[in-house]
């Protein structure tokens, strides 16, 4: 691997050819071969490298083949094996441990079950930043609110770019996985943490140096902008911590490794639980930061989730491994990656845009009207991270079925994922629309920040059983590598219906910050509709990345 210079001729941009034999052996249902040619044994009940045996009956899913501690001699990442079919029960807990499985094999529902869980409970975590931050804050009042909303704003382009990124990344790994090429995989990795970098260290120095100027762009009163300065370049000169949070997961779930991403943000965002309050109030010799509390703490906590990552990618059994005392520069796959990646960060820089319009056209109403807005947008946030870990989960199956040569099963997989996202994001709305209310109060008791936040909450949910389908069939696009599509169809969804109707309906016709709320909802439907028409005509199953 790449801890002994060894680069596949992937890697190197000449291509691998393998005799029809081989791939004939790779196909579902045929067991993993040694080196020798001979097939790896099967034991039962019992995959190696686990202590304990594990009963269950006849269907096989997979496990790492390895004994603990120990590297395989041709540095290859651990050979997987069959580990017997186990119950729904059985199977989350497989996921959340982060038992190894070939995802390309197994059946489709339980390959989704296995892939969703751990990436549900990752982007729950990511959500929890910005909850945690609003409960805290909002006791500082609606200001602070309010500066905590335009600054998460601002940061959503560095999401973008992150976001972009991730997607070519993603994709780049899962397509080597699939291609059981595990050393280009590690070789995409590298590339993607260094381009990471290099886009997150310019950002954060305009951060630091433009903090004030803009939170007066995006409408703030001066008086409100001086007292945000900090928290806003404290957040932004950070934006190293966020960018390499979703990159390295990006890896990690390209290589079908969720579990190892999911523990890395539980790892950042039980660090922010705990500094929040003691940053921001205070505590024994700790003195209270306020709204800059908040932002070091969320900060400090996103560095440590990525320190773990670095330590878990750097491990001698990792499926994709980075030898940290070799990182070098590859030109071919840092130019193929930024290829990729680039129409992708357009992609989430058009929407991320248009809601930046949104938080403008909101700021026209006043502080009270932006700080409901904010609370809205975090429980919305809270609950559509979550669907998204299962769009994430569809993304990684087409793109593993695609390296695997399967575009029904890869088509099969977005299909039965768009349905129980759907269904789940249906039973939410039900849940927002009567409990709006309480849920709004958690975070603040100002009668017209709560009226605004809870009308905001009940008109977007409307719109869930249609985001479900939306969300899901343009992540599939971006997980066969087809990025362009997505991106026509946000800026048709975000630029040409959601801002001009958004709009209309709040200054013209008078409807205030709840135009933008009805703009919002009517937008997530149309983008339902145009994905699925464009996901059915099948052109994302020619892309080759």
């Amino acid at each position: 691997m790449l801890g002994r210079n060894a680069v596949s001729p992937r890697a190197q941009g000449v291509s691998s050819e393998r005799p029809s034999s081989v791939r004939a052996g790779e196909q579902r249902g045929a067991s993993p071969r040694s080196k020798s040619g001979q097939r790896a044994p099967f034991p039962a009940g019992r995959c190696a490298g686990q202590r304990e045996s594990v009963r269950t009956p006849a269907l096989f899913l997979y496990a790492p083949a390895m004994l603990e501690g120990k590297r395989s001699s041709d540095s290859q990442p651990p050979a997987i094996v069959p580990a017997g079919h186990a119950g729904f029960w059985a199977a989350v807990r497989d996921s959340i441990r982060g038992v190894r499985m070939d995802y390309t094999s197994v059946p489709i529902g339980r390959a989704i079950l296995l892939l969703a869980v751990p990436m549900v409970l990752e982007m729950s975590m990511q959500s929890l930043f910005s909850v945690v931050d609003v409960y805290f804050v909002g006791k500082l009042g609606s200001d602070a609110v309010a500066v905590v909303g335009i600054s998460d704003s601002l940061l959503t382009l560095v999401f973008a770019i992150a976001i972009g990124l991730s997607m070519g990344t993603t994709a780049m790994v899962a397509r080597r996985i699939g291609e059981q090429d595990p050393d280009a995989a590690s070789v995409a990795a590298q590339q993607a943490i260094a381009l990471g970098i290099a886009v997150a260290v310019p950002l954060g120095i305009l951060g630091i140096l433009f903090s004030e100027r803009l939170l007066l762009w995006m409408g703030m009163v001066p008086a409100t902008a001086e007292y945000g300065s900090a928290f806003t370049a404290i957040l932004l000169g950070g934006n190293a911590t966020v960018m390499l949070l979703f990159l390295i997961n990006a890896v990690f779930r390209g290589a079908g490794d969720p579990a190892i991403a999911m523990r890395a943000l539980w790892i950042a965002n039980g660090l922010n639980i705990l500094l929040d309050p003691i940053l921001i109030f205070g505590w024994g010799p700790i003195p209270a930061l306020g709204l800059e509390g908040a932002a070091i703490a969320t900060t400090v906590g996103r560095g440590i989730g990525v320190l773990y990552q670095f330590r878990m990618l750097g491990r001698p059994q990792s499926h994709v491994r980075v030898d940290w005392r070799r990182i070098r520069v590859v030109q071919a796959i840092m130019a193929r990656l930024a290829r990729v990646s680039g129409i992708g960060i357009l992609q989430y820089l058009v929407g991320t845009a248009s809601f930046l319009g949104l938080v403008r056209i909101v700021a026209l109403f006043g502080a009270d009207a932006l700080a409901g807005y904010t609370i809205a947008v975090r429980v919305i946030i809270f609950v559509l991270l979550p669907a998204w870990g299962m769009g994430n989960a569809a993304a990684t199956l087409v793109r593993q079925n695609l390296g695997a040569g399967d575009t029904a099963r890869a088509e099969k997989s977005v299909w039965l994922t768009a349905l129980c996202n759907s269904l789940f994001l249906g039973g939410v709305a039900v849940i927002l629309v009567f409990f709006a209310r309480p849920l709004v109060g958690f975070f603040s008791n100002d009668p017209a920040v709560t009226r605004i936040a809870t009308e905001s909450l009940r008109i977007i949910s409307y719109s869930y059983v249609f985001w479900g389908y939306g969300m899901i069939t343009v992540l599939a696009f971006n997980g066969a590598g087809d990025t362009t599509t997505p991106t026509w169809i946000n800026f048709f969804v975000y630029w040409v219906v959601q801002l001009p109707l958004a709009y209309f309906l709040s200054v013209p016709l008078g409807w205030g910050p709840q135009g933008a709320f009805v703009a919002v909802a009517v937008s997530q439907a149309t983008l339902a509709v145009v994905g699925v028409l464009a996901f059915r005509r099948g052109t994302w199953k020619t892309r080759d990345i």
